[in-house]
């Protein structure tokens, strides 16, 4: 009585078999998958490496300066020198060149997903154990499918990333749309509105500060995903972190981990100051 009974689910297996089904059902569409998402992670690296370096860091001062303050663009300016300096230049291209194709394709996926649960409540409680179980799954449990479906590289890395940083858009775009005031939605139905007019004259730029606060944590959720996307052969930054725990390197350990913080912080007050500009243009117009 004081043992578990003799019970053997092997729930494990069963997911095994669906993978091994997906592999062998659509291989010819991961492969096209794995050419476009290649040839996208390796044009986006190549436009920006082919970029000098000062020019670069003048974008993220623009940049800075624009969405922040003129302090701000400075600091980001000598942030990116510093990666620069540790010698992790071209390291660091590679890693906001497999955040921005990661981001774009939750983007893509992300908000029409959003949408369609904010308009069909069926769907959204069919959706929504499954976000839980996308965001509370142990990251590394995603290296596993991506790696089978796509062999080790960088497209592996998009993947997993992708599987982890897509809930928070698809939450907060629903959140979003279901948000907008009522009263403004039957004001445009009685002036005779289409459903997708008032969607896109009315819901989504009503909705969109929230959407980009949705960005934003896909962005940061995608960017905390490059050092166990390294395990997975992604190169980048999280490589180098990689390389210096199998090295015991303490000196590279900290100067890849500090460039990623760096690289977050940039991110991150760059993507708000987008929020926060598209809120203050929404209250001007109201």
């Amino acid at each position: 009585m004081d043992s578990f009974p003799q019970v053997d689910f092997k729930l494990g297996e069963i997911a095994d078999r669906i993978v091994d089904f997906l592999d062998k059902t659509f291989a010819s569409l991961f492969e096209v998958i794995y050419f476009l998402a290649s040839r996208t992670i390796n044009g986006i690296d190549s436009f920006l490496t082919s970029l000098p370096w000062f020019v670069f860091i003048l974008i993220i001062f623009a940049l800075g300066w624009y969405f922040r303050s003129f302090l701000s663009g400075i600091l980001y300016a000598i942030y990116i020198f510093l990666i620069g300096s540790f010698g992790l230049w071209d390291d660091m291209m590679m890693t906001i060149a497999i955040i921005i194709s990661a981001v774009a394709i939750s983007l893509i996926i992300g908000i029409p997903f959003g949408i369609w649960m904010s308009f069909s409540r069926l769907f959204s409680t069919f959706m929504r154990p499954i976000l839980d179980a996308m965001q509370t799954m142990p990251s590394f449990v995603y290296l596993i499918p991506a790696i089978f479906f796509f062999g080790l590289g960088n497209v592996s890395a998009i993947f997993a990333t992708l599987i982890y940083a897509l809930p928070p858009v698809i939450r907060l775009t629903e959140l979003a749309i279901r948000g907008v005031d009522q009263e403004v939605i039957e004001s445009a139905q009685s002036f005779g509105s289409s459903r997708w007019q008032i969607l896109f004259k009315v819901q989504l730029p009503q909705a969109l500060p929230t959407i980009m606060a949705g960005v934003n944590q896909t962005t940061m959720m995608a960017l905390a995903m490059v050092v166990v996307a390294s395990m997975v052969g992604a190169q980048g930054l999280g490589e180098q972190v990689l390389i210096s725990i199998n090295r015991i390197d303490i000196a590279l350990g900290f100067e890849a981990g500090i460039s990623i913080v760096f690289l977050a912080i940039i991110i991150d007050r760059i993507t708000n100051g987008v929020a926060d500009r598209f809120q203050k243009h929404r209250r001007i117009n109201e």
